[in-house]
């Protein structure tokens, strides 16, 4: 196990710092090659695609699982983990918790996409399920923990989740210097819960960042907008961005993006599969749809682009059958 943080895993509320990041970006980089950084020319200018959806578990989420993992102490391990999540934070737990030999019991929707499910369950965690609608998944954990034991590892709502997520803007920058390129000047993020977003803007200080939500769940960007953190209006309301199905954000969440003055936008259903089949035209890549959001804030003019734009195409786990749908529109 690598080396722990100086700060023991006892507060989960500790504010995320950069030089956390920083340290997430060096455990990150022992375990795991750089994801390629592509070129996308749009409307005459160059962005630049972050190729998360490259990770051995299909998502950046990795990232996060790893440090928060393998900060944990020799008791806590002992006890197991719980997490929350529709699929692609559960992986990365998951593949974390499979190489550290530390089980783990995951949340996730009952309406998870299936790939999703059986993905988690093939990398040994035990799957617990719960309704999207009816049930609160952070209730639901607390009740695993009450009854089992276990360090709770949110999906975005932790201090280790957001550092280690950061290091996709670490990692990023140095490609761009290694380009010759001076930035990024203006990050665009997939964004759920906000975990990926508030590491970004703690790993890229003189960056803009751009927080991007499918429509029904805007949240964070009315959030943002309002002052406060507010909830979901419809729990039930129909998208194909299960990764960013997520019924409000935390605090710790909230506090990094309002210091760093982040900006929401919002994307409709057809806009991101405009973005899928773009990536794929392009790029060559599967990207799922909550993954492909914020290409298509600035595919459809919502976002503009700069010739430093860094642009997170933050996963790839799509059901088959619904891919071959979307690009074949």
């Amino acid at each position: 196990m690598t080396e722990q943080s100086p700060d023991a895993l006892i507060d989960p509320a500790r504010a995320p710092t950069l030089a956390g990041v920083e340290r997430a970006a060096i455990k990150v980089a022992a375990l795991l090659p750089p994801t390629p950084l592509l070129p996308l020319e749009i409307d005459g200018r160059t962005i630049w695609c972050k190729a998360e959806c490259l990770q051995p578990v299909g998502a950046f989420k990795i990232r996060g699982a790893w440090h928060r993992l393998t900060d944990m102490t020799p008791e806590q391990a002992n006890e197991g983990v719980v997490g929350v999540s529709s699929g692609n934070h559960a992986q990365g737990v998951a593949w974390a918790a499979k190489r550290l030999g530390i089980r783990a019991t995951i949340v996730m929707p009952g309406n998870a996409p299936a790939m999703k499910l059986a993905a988690t369950r093939r990398l040994g965690a035990d799957v617990v399920l719960y309704d999207r609608v009816t049930e609160s998944r952070d209730a639901v954990a607390a009740k695993l923990i009450a009854e089992r034991g276990g360090t709770l590892v949110h999906a975005y709502g932790d201090p280790w989740i957001i550092e280690g997520q950061g290091t996709v803007g670490i990692e990023a920058a140095a490609q761009m210097k290694a380009r010759g390129i001076d930035g990024p000047d203006r990050v665009v993020a997939c964004c759920g819960g906000g975990g990926l977003t508030a590491g970004l803007a703690l790993a890229l200080p003189d960056a803009e960042i751009v927080a991007v939500e499918p429509e029904g769940w805007d949240d964070v960007t009315r959030s943002l907008a309002a002052g406060e953190i507010l909830s979901v209006e419809d729990l039930a309301y129909p998208t194909e961005c299960d990764a960013l199905q997520t019924p409000q954000t935390w605090p710790i969440n909230f506090a990094v993006l309002q210091a760093r003055g982040v900006r929401g936008v919002v994307v409709t259903r057809s806009e991101v599969r405009d973005a899928m089949r773009l990536a794929f035209e392009k790029l060559h890549l599967v990207v799922e749809p909550g993954g492909a959001a914020a290409l298509a804030a600035v595919l459809a003019g919502k976002v503009a682009a700069t010739d430093a734009t860094l642009v997170t195409l933050s996963g790839g786990n799509v059901d088959p059958l619904k891919f071959a749908e979307i690009i074949t529109e």
